[in-house]
Order: C-alpha cells, then structure tokens, then sequence
C-alpha cells in the first residue's frame, strides 16, 4: 500500500522550546497522535481496502484513506470504546468514499459524458489492492464477484464487505450504518444471496 499518511511526520512537536503553561496542553497533543499513530498501524490497511472495495480505485482510496485518517486525529475525542476502535474508522471511511463517489460525479459531469476508458475506472496505478478472495478464486471468478457487488446499493454492499471481509459484528454495523440490527441482518442476507446466486450461475456456466 502507498504512504497514505505523509502528513503524519508534520505533526511533531518540540516540548523543549515551549512555554511551561502550554506544556500539559503540548503533551496531551502528543498523547493524541501517538494513539492515531498506533490506529493507522493497526488499520490503515483495513481501511484502505475496504475504501478500494467501495470505490474501485486504489489511487483514490489512498486519498480517502488520508482523509479518514485526518479526520480520526481530529474527532479523536468522540472514540468511546478505545479498545474496539475498527467500527468507528470504517464509520468515518464510509462517509469520506460517499463524499469521493459524490465528488466524481460531478466532475465527471462537468467535464465529459463519454464513456470513461478503463485507467479512469481501475485508476492510473492499475488494479486495486488484492482482498482474501483473490487468493480462492481465478480471475473470471473475481470479476462476477465484482459484478454482483456492483448491483448491491452502496449501503448494502457496504454492510456486506464490513461483515465478510471485516469481520465486524451486526451490532457494530447496525450502529456504523445507523440501522437496527434486524435490519442489518436482512440487508446482509439479502446481499449474500445476490452474491451466491452470481457465483452458482458462474459455477454452473463451468461444469
């Protein structure tokens, strides 16, 4: 994965050359980033997959993966649960790729309404970053994967990637999509079965 978060360097501080009254002030600052510090090791690349998974561009989901992390330094307050933080990250991450996909329709509108050729779709980097599925499943077989993920709305897929290559629990996703969690067990079931269904066809084209 690519730095992502080259501004994390910028935001050190030289308790030294600082006044005694802003040193407490100073010092719980650099409490902060380095619990951010410790976030992004531990999930950068969680985040930064699920935003290519969403967004189906790597080069974009390293700016969205920026951004989350940006954002995370600066509500890092509202962490309740510091011990459980990955909901609350792919929480923020969800509503940064939102903000992007937004974000690319307009200028997609502003500046031509041709087809788009496949670098723009993929990214000029190329592909984006293998998921666990990639290592079970032959090239054919990933793209109706991608398929039926494409058919999904973006909340249900969402749900679903959170669930399956995530591993969050319903409760932590009913809370990150603001559903009940009997909604979000149907939203998932129903996203499976879109899934299984594209993959019995292509099992099925195979035999």
């Amino acid at each position: 994965m690519p730095d992502v978060w080259p501004a994390a360097t910028a935001l050190a501080l030289d308790e030294r050359s600082a006044p005694a009254d802003q040193l407490t002030e100073l010092r719980a600052c650099a409490a902060t980033r380095r619990t951010l510090a410790e976030l992004y090791a531990a999930h950068a690349r969680g985040v930064h997959r699920f935003l290519c998974d969403l967004l189906g561009d790597s080069a974009a989901a390293a700016d969205a993966t920026q951004e989350t992390f940006v954002r995370a330094y600066r509500r890092l307050h509202t962490l309740q649960a510091v011990e459980r933080p990955a909901p609350w990250l792919f929480g923020i991450a969800r509503h940064v790729s939102l903000e992007f996909r937004r974000a690319r329709v307009r200028r997609r509108r502003v500046v031509d309404d041709a087809p788009l050729e496949p670098w723009e779709v993929r990214g000029e980097g190329g592909s984006a970053l293998p998921s666990p599925e990639d290592d079970l499943l032959g090239r054919e077989a990933i793209g109706v994967v991608q398929g039926a993920l494409a058919q999904l709305t973006e909340d249900r897929r969402a749900a679903l990637l959170l669930r399956l290559d995530h591993g969050l629990c319903y409760e932590d996703i009913a809370r990150l999509m603001e559903w009940s969690v009997p909604k979000t067990k149907v939203e998932i079931h129903r996203a499976r079965q879109v899934l299984r269904a594209a993959l019995a066809r292509y099992e099925g084209g195979q035999r």
